[in-house]
C-alpha cells in the first residue's frame, strides 16, 4: 500500500510540473509575440524612411516633379500603414490562439523568413518540432541598381600599314586586298552612380590582320629582317596573316534613356548615340603566309607558318564612334609589324565594328 501510495505522488508531482514548465512555456511565447508586433512597426517604419529617401533622390534628378513625388509619398505611407496593420493583427489572433490553447498547438507549415532564401515545412506538435524539411527559393531577387552589362563584339574592315617616310598612298599593299577582322567579348561599366554620360569598357579579342603585297611579291625572311621580294612565278593570291590576343580598354561618352520602377534602376544606350577612344595591349599568337600560284599548269597553294620578325608584344591605341550597336572603328598598332626592321612599319585597321 504504501509503495502504490508513493507511486501516485510521484507521479503528481511529474504532472504539476510539466503544467509549470508549460505554462511558463507558452508565456514566454507570448511576450515573443508581443515583441514581435514592435519590431513589425519599426520594420515598416525603416522601409517607409528608405522609399521616401528614394523618391526625394528621384525628384533631384528631375525624374520626378514635386507634385508626382507627393503623391508616391502618400501612397508608400499608405502601403506601409496597411502592412502594419495586417502583420499586427496576424501576430495578435496568434497571441490569442497560444493563450486559448495554452500552447498546445499543431503547425501544418512555417516559412522561416530570416534569411528568405529558404521555406521549411513541416509539423510541430506542443511547441515542438516533429519532423521538417526545407527547400531553396527558386525565385531570384532582381539587381536594383544594374551597373555592368557585357557584350559579344566583332569588328571587320581594310587593314594596312604606315610606313616611316612614305605616305598610307605609298603603301606597297592592297587596300581592297589587306583586310582585318576581330571578334571578342566586353564589359561595359557606368563610372559614375548616379549618371551615365561615361563607361568603362575591357574584355578581351582576338584580332587577325592580314597584308596583301602589290606587283607579285611575297614576304622573305632573311635571319632577323622580314623583306618583300618578287615571285618567281605569277601568284593569285599572297597574304601575310597575323593573330593577336589583345585586351582592350575605352573609355565610352554618349547619352542614355533612365528607367527607374520599385525594383530596378536602368539606364540604356539603345538608339543612342556614342563613341570611345583608348587602347588595347596584347600579344601575338601566331603569323603565317599563304600563297597561290601555278606552276608547270598545276594550281599549288603553300601554307608557311614561321616568325617571319614579327613583335611579340601588340599595343596600340583605338577609338569608334556610331548609333546603337553598329560603330565606326579606327585602331592603330604603336608597336611596329617586324622587329629590328630597317624601316619601321605600324599596321593600321579602319572597319565597322558591332556591339551585340
Amino acid at each position: 500500500m504504501r509503495n502504490i501510495t508513493l507511486f501516485f505522488a510521484v507521479m503528481l508531482l511529474s504532472l504539476l510540473s510539466q503544467n509549470l514548465f508549460g505554462q511558463e512555456g507558452y508565456k514566454r511565447e507570448i511576450e515573443d509575440l508581443k515583441t514581435q508586433k514592435e519590431q513589425i512597426v519599426q520594420q515598416e517604419k525603416e522601409a517607409l524612411k528608405q522609399e521616401v529617401k528614394d523618391i526625394n533622390r528621384r525628384m533631384e534628378r528631375g525624374a520626378l516633379t514635386s507634385e508626382e513625388a507627393k503623391l508616391l509619398k502618400a501612397e508608400v505611407a499608405r502601403k506601409r500603414a496597411l502592412n502594419i496593420e495586417n502583420r499586427v493583427a496576424i501576430i495578435e489572433n496568434k497571441i490569442l490562439l497560444v493563450q486559448r490553447n495554452q500552447g498546445q498547438l499543431l503547425t501544418l507549415t512555417e516559412t522561416d523568413s530570416i534569411d528568405g532564401s529558404r521555406v521549411r515545412f513541416g509539423i510541430d506538435i506542443d511547441g515542438k518540432r516533429a519532423f521538417s524539411f526545407k527547400s531553396r527559393r527558386h525565385d531570384r531577387e532582381i539587381t536594383y541598381d544594374r551597373r555592368t552589362y557585357s557584350d559579344f563584339v566583332f569588328a571587320i574592315g581594310l587593314n594596312n600599314a604606315i610606313i616611316d617616310g612614305q605616305s598610307l598612298d605609298d603603301s606597297p599593299y592592297k587596300v581592297g586586298g589587306s583586310r582585318f577582322f576581330e571578334m571578342g567579348w566586353q564589359w561595359r561599366t557606368r563610372v559614375f552612380r548616379n549618371s551615365n554620360w561615361l563607361r568603362f569598357h575591357y574584355g578581351f579579342s582576338f584580332q587577325f590582320n592580314g597584308l596583301k603585297p602589290d606587283d607579285n611579291q611575297i614576304f622573305v625572311q632573311n635571319g632577323n629582317q622580314t623583306t618583300l621580294e618578287e615571285f618567281e612565278f605569277d601568284l593569285d593570291k599572297s597574304k601575310l596573316r597575323m593573330d593577336n590576343l589583345v585586351f582592350p580598354v575605352h573609355f565610352e561618352f554618349g547619352p542614355s534613356r533612365f528607367r527607374e520602377t520599385e525594383k530596378s534602376v536602368r539606364y540604356s544606350i539603345q538608339d543612342q548615340v556614342r563613341f570611345g577612344i583608348g587602347g588595347y595591349g596584347g600579344f601575338n599568337l601566331g603569323t603565317r603566309q599563304k600563297l597561290k600560284y601555278s606552276r608547270d599548269g598545276q594550281q599549288v597553294k603553300d601554307k608557311f607558318k614561321r616568325d617571319y620578325n614579327t613583335t611579340d608584344l601588340i599595343y596600340g591605341l583605338s577609338a569608334y564612334a556610331g548609333y546603337d550597336g553598329v560603330l565606326l572603328y579606327v585602331k592603330y598598332d604603336l608597336n611596329p609589324i617586324f622587329k629590328d626592321a630597317v624601316v619601321e612599319q605600324r599596321n593600321i585597321s579602319l572597319g565597322l565594328r558591332f556591339d551585340l
